[in-house]
């Protein structure tokens, strides 16, 4: 095995998240970022860091998982590009060996993953629905007036929890008001709110699945310990947080990447960490060459294109990766 460093990195409308292993599987290095609507930006902050942890290594590879991937991909040049479903369930398998039900809970979307012998047998996502997201917890805890690092151990002050309608984010909001103005205490509301936001969860996405022990909770929510006890008491079983829950994409991403390597030694498309120092621009326009009218995201890097996102057919990207071999 040679010696060196593979890189994961997670684009997220909520975070950037970026993950260093060596080439034994043994995680070097982690980072959690706000994106804050701006990847590129994020990006380049996050390869800053990251730079001066790992300057002196052989980077060996590169893996992009998250919503952001192909943008990542692009201006990285990553060797692997995977969803976060298979990106979370490699993470959550390498951390916790023989797990099952993968309940996964990020800023804006949530997941449930469920395997068998470390192969996704089936998978849900919630991407409509605020409730129970990060963001929602976020704006609820700015609304109470309370560190959101706070707000799992308030909520497991609560000796009666009240009853919150966590179907939709608008109609849980007006009834977290309504319990406040009846003068429900802090710590019935809170908790009220975590039971609300698991079933709204289980509702959605379990539908009647079996979910199976062993259970790994991870995505930025797994820290509210609110949610963790709310979890273990409607499905009667131990919740398991692993380390790194918050950057499981990138550490999934990460060992793709090696293992990609392992499989079929590559030489590695990553540009370096030159990108900690670029320029990065972005130009959008609207294709007009069939019924679709695509929104192309056009990519510049110190001027330069170095790609174009969005054109379904590829006549902007495929024509772009065309040129740059026939110039290579």
């Amino acid at each position: 095995m040679n010696k060196g460093v593979y890189l994961g990195v997670d684009v997220g409308s909520v975070s950037t998240n970026i993950v260093v292993i060596d080439s034994n599987r043994e995680i070097k290095a982690s980072l959690y970022l706000r994106t804050n609507g701006r990847p590129l930006l994020a990006l380049k902050e996050g390869f800053l860091k990251i730079y001066e942890v790992c300057q002196e290594e052989k980077v060996l590879g590169v893996g992009a998982t998250g919503s952001g991937r192909q943008l990542a991909a692009l201006v990285l040049g990553a060797d692997t590009v995977k969803n976060e479903i298979t990106a979370h369930a490699v993470a959550a398998s390498y951390l916790v060996p023989g797990v099952r039900t993968i309940l996964e809970i990020g800023g804006q979307d949530s997941k449930l993953i469920l395997l068998k012998d470390g192969v996704v047998t089936d998978f849900a996502m919630n991407t409509v629905c605020a409730a129970g997201t990060g963001s929602f917890l976020d704006q609820q805890a700015q609304r109470l007036n309370i560190p959101i690092e706070q707000f799992g151990e308030i909520a497991l002050k609560s000796a009666s929890p009240v009853r919150i309608a966590g179907r939709c984010a608008v109609f849980a909001e007006s009834d977290m008001i309504h319990k406040q103005q009846m003068g429900c205490s802090l710590e019935d509301i809170l908790a009220g709110l975590c039971d609300a936001l698991v079933r709204n969860y289980l509702n959605n996405l379990a539908k009647g699945k079996k979910l199976y022990d062993k259970v790994v909770f991870q995505g930025g929510v797994a820290a509210n310990s609110g949610m963790r006890q709310a979890f273990a008491r409607m499905l009667n079983t131990e919740i398991i947080v692993p380390p790194y829950f918050n950057v499981m994409g990138a550490l999934g991403a990460a060992l793709i990447a090696l293992f990609e390597q392992e499989k079929l030694p590559y030489k590695t498309r990553f540009k370096g960490f030159k990108v900690k120092d670029a320029e990065f621009n972005t130009e959008n326009f609207e294709c007009q060459n069939c019924p679709n009218l695509c929104e192309v995201v056009k990519i510049y890097e110190d001027n330069l294109v170095v790609g174009y996102l969005n054109d379904r057919c590829g006549r902007y990207s495929q024509a772009h990766y065309k040129k740059l071999a026939v110039s290579g």
